[in-house]
């Protein structure tokens, strides 16, 4: 049961507070978390909370991506200290880090998303980065968090960004897995697929009024947060391994391979994603609605500020051979967009990058 959803959840405007006392049962010693100087008040109000119920904390922050360097120094200082548990409390490179080193360790993780960005303070899984932010590989892991806390008066104070990055991660949810589990007869899977369906619908209608609002009385707000980093990762626990990522996440893991100054957060890159796979179905598999899904989404992508090419990513494809880089990685073996039901070969990924890419600089 653990694989589909954390033990216990806790989500609303005193979720933290009504999740502490549960916390204090199973955490007398634990390694707090965190990365952001930008979360840092939030962490000290929970270090205080923490303190105050006599819960002796150690704490760390990473210093890169979830990557093997800041893993193995944060397990150090765990196995020092005789730390019995993790609170991990911030994005989901934290959420990740914190996750797979309880479940090395064999301890419980606690996790606290300080925005709706993704669904990793749900999942059994967690990525892991080199040192320079570039994808290496995902892992699974032997359960869901113990306890997540989704505290909405601590989600308010993310940047719209990061909100608008976790509609973009989430609504892949649908366009990735309604193609690669279609002929799934299992039936959790495809009411896991059918729940990602009413998650998108969701996200189309109420995404731009929750990103302009970041209230938690705006009832759109709640609904599209909570499916961003609760119901998006359910959809992955129900839906396991069969409810599969991919060309979105392929080429987000591409594109990760080429290293920038200002680094896209992972929603928007999926978010580009979609369009990339869209297009590919379009010249591939012949899916005559392809147009309509990309213009109805570039419509919502437009209001949210979210880019919708890979220029606008910050990277341009025709420099530096970054095109050959992207389709290299894209179409490497073991690659997510080989879960598509039809074949995609490196020259379909160069010339539906050239074709989109070349389009949208004559269109600008």
């Amino acid at each position: 049961m653990h694989l589909i959803s954390p033990e216990k959840i806790f989500r609303g405007s005193n979720a933290w507070l009504d999740a502490l006392p549960h916390i204090k049962k199973i955490s007398k010693r634990p390694l707090v978390l965190g990365r952001s100087l930008s979360t840092n008040e939030i962490r000290q109000k929970i270090y205080k909370n923490l303190h105050d119920e006599n819960i002796h904390l150690h704490s760390s922050n990473l210093k890169f991506d979830c990557c093997h360097e800041d893993l193995e120094r944060i397990k150090d200082i765990i196995l020092k200290n005789n730390c019995d548990s993790i609170i991990a409390i911030g994005g989901g490179k934290v959420l990740d880090a914190g996750k797979l080193l309880a479940d090395t360790l064999s301890i419980p993780v606690i996790t606290i998303p300080l925005s709706a960005s993704t669904c990793a303070g749900w999942t059994a899984l967690s990525n892991i980065y080199s040192k320079k932010g570039q994808f290496i590989k995902d892992t699974e892991l032997k359960s869901c968090p113990k306890i997540l806390v989704l505290d909405h008066e601590f989600i308010k104070t993310a940047p719209k960004r990061t909100l608008a990055s976790g509609i973009a991660d989430a609504l892949a949810k649908w366009y990735e897995s309604s193609l690669t589990s279609s002929k799934v007869e299992d039936g959790l899977v495809q009411q896991a697929i059918q729940i990602s369906r009413v998650l998108r619908d969701q996200l189309l209608i109420d995404g731009e009024n929750a990103y302009q609002s970041q209230d938690p009385q705006n009832v759109s707000w709640c609904n599209v947060v909570e499916g961003c980093a609760l119901t998006a990762g359910l959809i992955g626990g129900i839906g396991g391994k069969k409810c599969r990522t991919a060309a979105a996440h392929a080429l987000h893991n591409a594109i990760t391979q080429i290293v920038t100054i200002d680094k896209p957060f992972h929603g928007e890159i999926v978010g580009v994603g979609i369009l990339f796979q869209l297009r590919l179905e379009e010249s591939k598999n012949n899916n005559k609605l392809a147009n309509q899904s990309i213009n109805q989404l570039q419509v919502l992508m437009k209001k949210l500020n979210l880019p919708t090419t890979i220029a606008e990513l910050g990277i341009n494809v025709f420099e530096n051979n970054n095109l050959q880089k992207i389709s290299d990685f894209t179409c490497r073996e073991k690659s997510e967009i080989h879960y598509l039901p039809f074949e995609v070969k490196k020259q379909d990924i160069v010339d539906t990058l050239m074709n989109f890419e070349k389009q949208k600089i004559k269109s600008s």
